[in-house]
């Protein structure tokens, strides 16, 4: 494997993190300015985010589809792997950024 995918993997998982840390706390100032509890959206927020945090980090959906295409009919399957497993640093960023929201805010993110 050469050096580039070492940093999309990184840069996959710490971009999860940041959409679900970042969107969640930014997104709780707006349940602050409406006068609701801005440590229980949080959790809420973040829940909502999971999925479009993996789907930014990987480049978005047709990216993945594109690169699995190619591992499928083309017979590439270093380029499968190799999207499945930023698919997997994303998700790893994502489960980061879930359990530090926990511990946060002291309640349980399912």
């Amino acid at each position: 494997m050469e050096e580039r995918f070492f940093a999309a993997f990184i840069h996959c998982y710490f971009i999860a993190f940041g959409v679900v840390i970042g969107g969640a706390i930014i997104g709780s100032i707006g349940e602050f300015a409406t006068g609701d509890a801005p440590l229980s959206s949080i959790g809420t927020i973040a829940r909502k985010l999971r999925i479009w945090a993996i789907a930014a980090a990987i480049g978005g959906t047709f990216d993945a589809f594109t690169n699995f295409e190619k591992g499928l009919f083309d017979g590439s399957t270093m380029d499968m792997f190799k999207q499945a497993l930023l698919i997997v640093a994303a998700m790893g960023g994502v489960k980061t950024a879930m359990v530090l929201i926990e511990w946060l805010i002291q309640e349980d993110v399912t």
